[in-house]
């Protein structure tokens, strides 16, 4: 398995994986495959290799392909340039188990540790995904809220809970574990 950092040349790619994900994991996203089908070749490559550096997709190659991808994107606003989100977090089923998500994260939070300025790592993972929670928690991500409703599906709304993690509080946790 190679983690590596998206280029232009992984955009369709890495849109068809993520087509496949908001159909497959639909509670996992608040995007629908129809929404991002509609979005043209330009805004995938735009979110992998944003001009501004402020959208960064790292993926995970198996011989297949494209198997796994996790996203960070970055403030460029003075106040809250100090934050990343963590979005778009997937792992092709056949993979999961074998620690690529994992892995993924670990690209992400090692960038965020060598990124000027930033101190905080916050994502949103779907209440009752239980593999998800125990990853990042594992990762030393701490649960701050759950926003009720976050989410709305066919079989009713889902929340989702807020995790973050202090990057300077946290080195000594994520140097042995992650």
């Amino acid at each position: 398995m190679q983690i590596r950092q998206l280029t232009p040349a992984d955009a369709m790619a890495y849109k068809a994986l993520m087509l496949y994900a908001y159909a497959q994991a639909a509670d996992a996203f608040t995007s629908t495959p129809q929404e991002r089908a509609l979005q043209p070749d330009d805004w995938w490559i735009h979110r992998i290799a944003d001009p501004a550096g402020l959208s960064l997709v790292w993926g995970a190659f198996a011989e297949v392909g494209l198997v796994g991808t996790v996203s960070a994107e970055f403030s460029a606003r003075a106040k809250t340039r100090h934050k990343a989100l963590i979005v778009a977090m997937f792992v092709r089923e056949e993979c999961r188990g074998e620690g690529v998500a994992r892995e993924l994260m670990r690209a992400c939070i090692q960038h965020g540790l060598t990124r000027e300025g930033l101190r905080l790592l916050q994502l949103e993972v779907t209440q009752g995904n239980v593999p998800a929670e125990r990853l990042y928690q594992s990762l030393g991500f701490q649960a701050y809220g759950v926003e009720p409703m976050a989410v709305w599906t066919p079989d009713g709304f889902l929340a989702k809970v807020h995790m973050f993690l202090d990057l300077a509080h946290n080195l000594p946790l994520l140097d042995t574990r992650i």
